[in-house]
């Protein structure tokens, strides 16, 4: 079992670009879902 996410990286260094791309796509997801419930008024 790996003991960090820095050793996992160092181990594997194709994954630094998964993760990478997974956390871009979740800081751009946010936001948009954030605005989509911030535009219903409600009734």
């Amino acid at each position: 079992m790996h003991e960090s996410v820095a050793e996992y990286v160092a181990e594997n260094p194709k994954m630094a670009g998964v993760l990478f791309t997974a956390l871009l796509l979740l800081t751009q997801a946010a936001p948009a879902a954030a605005n989509v419930a911030a535009s219903n008024p409600g009734p």
